[in-house]
């Protein structure tokens, strides 16, 4: 049996449908009861912070899709709280005889890292070290983000991006997912790590001309430096050292250091990840 964390989420919500596709057994674990209805599946209602509740969904699972919520602020920079959630579900996934997890981690995971980058590279450590079988997926920029708006737009509706803009190779949340689905049915990527990009690296600007096209209006692009980023996120009352941290990060892109291109979606799927025109082909509704 395996069970599917962040059942309701990006890559979740497209792991439901593949694994009901593919007929293998599976549970979403949910927060909310009502959204859990609505995947059209097998569900059980568990929180992270919630011991209890996951050791009760984790009866009977052998095999686990570990996909947490994302970096948070932080009062003084203290531990993220994904930290001390995954490495108790990974304990608690041990005493129930899992034996295997697909964890859902962040390309350039890494000791000390900041936010999500030093957070995962923790939960990595702990999951190798708990004896249980595991594959992890380290994907890029997610194609989703700029339907969701997380991060991605202006109060106008104008694309942002570092002042020396550079390519992303941004990935459809479709493609982890069947990267996802793969890994927890075959026998297949025991102790690999798995960087998941698009086929592609573009530019905001070029992401800005497709999504013009999509929607028959002009989408523009503001240069956004790290101190103005800093500056806009302290004005929304972000603690000013999470501020400081994700305008690192965000120089880091204007490096391009989410430029290159992996073959490892074609690796574990034998085709190859969706372009951004394919992405949007495929969400048109979701930009109307």
């Amino acid at each position: 049996m395996i069970l599917v964390t962040g059942a309701t989420g990006s890559i979740g919500g497209h792991l439901v449908r593949r694994l009901r596709d593919l007929q293998a057994p599976f549970t979403a674990l949910v927060r909310d009861a009502d959204k859990g209805r609505t995947l059209g599946c097998p569900y059980v209602v568990a929180d992270f912070d919630d011991p209890d509740s996951i050791a009760a969904a984790l009866v009977g699972v052998d095999r686990v899709l570990l996909n947490g919520a994302g970096a948070v602020p932080t009062v003084d920079g203290a531990a993220q709280p994904m930290v001390a959630q995954q490495r108790a579900f990974i304990d608690a996934a041990g005493r129930a005889g899992v034996t295997r997890i697909v964890k859902v981690s962040v390309w350039h995971a890494q000791r000390s890292g900041r936010l999500a980058q030093g957070a995962h590279w923790e939960i990595e450590q702990h999951l190798k070290a708990s004896g249980i079988e595991w594959s992890l997926l380290q994907p890029s920029g997610f194609m989703q983000n700029f339907h969701t708006g997380a991060g991605t737009f202006s109060a106008d509706g104008s694309l942002i991006a570092p002042a020396d803009d550079a390519p992303v190779s941004y990935i459809d949340c479709h493609d982890i997912a069947a990267c996802a689905a793969v890994l927890l049915t075959e026998p297949r990527g025991a102790g690999e790590t798995f960087v998941l990009t698009g086929p592609e690296a573009l530019t905001m600007a070029e992401v800005a001309g497709q999504l013009s096209e999509l929607l028959d209006k002009p989408v523009h692009v503001v240069g956004l430096t790290p101190d103005d980023m800093a500056r806009q996120l302290v004005s929304q009352g972000v603690p000013e050292r999470f501020a400081d941290d994700v305008a690192a990060l965000w120089a880091d892109v204007g490096t391009g250091s989410l430029a290159a291109t992996t073959p490892d979606v074609e690796h574990l799927t034998g085709r190859k990840p969706r372009t951004f025109a394919e992405f949007l082909t495929a969400n048109r509704a979701h930009f109307r």
